[in-house]
């Protein structure tokens, strides 16, 4: 196959538009490869810093044969050939790295540590040859851009400019609009077919229609999808008896909702293992975790439920909290905060967000939207801590201070931890950091799961508060009263240990992976022994 004669200004021209793209789609992965993997295990430091690592090892690797082979064959074709390659690889990561995933997701639930490793392992290895191509590009095209030595500086200068510029545009795009708009798979999809058409036409300018039959790389492409990706990759990871009615992909998050045969439905999401939401058209308590928070005010000495003023809560989900407090209390305010807009449209769609009249949903950071407010609170409820996903900026002493300020003199702060059956270093830690403000903090360890309810009060108070308050209520609250039973049967002493979070120093994912992998190696085992 012969390689015609073109015009060098077209050809330089061709090779900026070639070094733009293939920076693009390269940034584009790596970013896409970071929501991939984070839905599964997080996006903590260690888990960004093995994508950034390996993303530059494979570069490294690129830039190196890039250069070789360029010296062997300074050919146009020969590096629209591995651009191609390249785009074509990079369409199949989400083919092959979604049931990857999905098997380290139940990894997990089934305390299987090396096969969890093993799949995070895996699907970095698979960006490895389409990265290790793509930056072959730069070193690639400054040889064929190079016909004088006088120029060389200047125009390999301005080739690694346009990679870069064109690195920028793949940064941000996929992050502000194609994956909250399009979905990580058909970010995938976009940007390779991108890269492959450029690549492509080049192949078409230099060797004409016997570049055709490169046509068979995205036709297997869509073969492939139309057979298999379309099964498996928006398949249901719904348990027996459960029906999937919504899946999606937002800017944070990928979102399920699931009903099982009484009519419940259940907001999953990412690692589609814990219920993050739960409505049903006749039931509001479920004797899970939301319930509880309810019981936090009652920590106070003689507090009742007239005294209840206004609630925040910090991680609305889809508002199985809000819908409680709106169903004891009535119309009092409650104000949410949720990062995610996408799971409040679920919200609404699915799970009654709507039929609470006086709820008003922020889509905003906890800590940013907090801010904003202006209201004081009887409950300020943080819902958003969900091991491997705990957003640091909201357990420090700073935080608690910030949410401190917009208490009433009777309110309180109750925050969800995650723990493990005999690791509860998470939870001592956050409870010497809620000691540094508030006077006294209480523990119930939620009944079959792996939640404790952390309250804070403002005042020196004790546990046998819940139940003389309980013993307070008229029969009108008869579910409150009931709740507040549950919540002192599940009183467990508050013990705190000497870690400190704040905003300078706060080693939380350090204790976080430290805690998973211990239950994955033996609590976890433990449990069903």
């Amino acid at each position: 196959m012969t390689e015609k004669r073109a015009d060098p200004v077209i050809r330089r021209r061709y090779l900026y538009l070639l070094v733009f793209t293939s920076g693009m789609t390269t940034l584009a992965l790596e970013l896409t490869a970071s929501r991939l993997l984070g839905n599964v295990f997080g996006t903590s430091n260690v888990v960004w810093a093995n994508v950034i690592g390996l993303m530059l090892v494979y570069l490294s690797v690129g830039y190196t044969l890039g250069g070789r082979i360029a010296d062997r064959s300074p050919h146009l074709k020969t590096l629209c050939k591995i651009v191609a390659w390249g785009a074509f690889l990079s369409a199949l990561i989400p083919l092959i790295a979604r049931p990857v995933l999905q098997r380290a997701a139940s990894a997990f639930v089934s305390f299987e540590a090396a096969l969890a490793a093993g799949s995070f392992v895996a699907v970095l290895i698979l960006f490895s040859l389409p990265v290790t191509l793509l930056g072959m590009t730069s070193p690639f095209a400054v040889r064929l851009a190079v016909t004088d030595l006088a120029d060389a500086g200047r125009v390999s200068g301005r080739i690694y400019a346009v990679s870069t510029i064109g690195s920028i545009v793949g940064t941000f795009l996929p992050v502000l609009y194609t994956i909250p708009e399009w979905g990580v798979t058909t970010t995938f999809l976009a940007f390779a077919g991108v890269l492959f058409v450029v690549a492509w036409a080049g192949l078409w300018w230099m060797v004409g229609k016997r570049a055709w039959r490169y046509w068979l790389m995205p036709g297997l492409s869509l073969v492939l999808w139309l057979l298999v990706g379309g099964s498996v990759l928006r398949a249901a990871r719904a348990e027996f008896g459960l029906t999937l009615i919504y899946d999606d992909d937002s800017a944070y998050n990928y979102i399920q909702v699931q009903q099982d045969e009484a009519g419940n439905r259940y907001l999953y999401l990412n690692e589609g293992q814990g219920i993050h939401s739960q409505w049903h058209p006749e039931i509001v308590f479920y004797r899970r975790t939301w319930d509880y928070f309810l019981a936090a005010p009652y920590f106070n000495d003689d507090f009742q439920p007239q005294d209840m003023r206004a609630v925040l809560i910090i991680g609305l989900a889809a508002g199985t909290i809000a819908r409680q407090h709106q169903f004891i209390y009535g119309d009092i305010p409650i104000d949410g905060l949720e990062i995610d807009g996408q799971i409040i449209d679920v919200g609404r769609q699915f799970f009654g967000l709507d039929g609470i009249p006086t709820l008003t949903a922020y889509a905003e950071d906890g800590r940013y939207g907090l801010r904003r407010l202006t209201r004081s609170y009887s409950l300020i409820a943080v819902d958003a801590y969900r091991p491997p996903y705990i957003p640091y900026h909201l357990t420090t002493v700073e935080f608690f201070r910030e949410l401190q300020a917009r208490l009433l003199p009777d309110g309180v702060v109750a925050i969800n931890v995650g723990r493990t059956h005999r690791d509860r270093r998470l939870i001592e830690a956050l409870t010497n950091t809620m000691q540094q403000v508030f006077s006294s903090v209480h523990s119930m360890d939620v009944l079959a799961s792996f939640n404790t309810i952390l309250v804070g009060t403002q005042t020196e108070t004790t546990p046998e508060n819940l139940l003389r308050n309980a013993a307070r209520l008229s029969d009108d609250y008869a579910v409150l009263r009931t709740i507040l039973g549950w919540g002192s049967a599940d009183l467990v002493e508050t013990k705190a240990n000497d870690v400190l979070f704040t905003d300078d120093r706060a080693p939380l994912e350090t204790l976080i992976d430290s805690l998973v992998l211990g239950f994955l190696l033996g609590d976890g085992l433990e449990v069903f022994r």
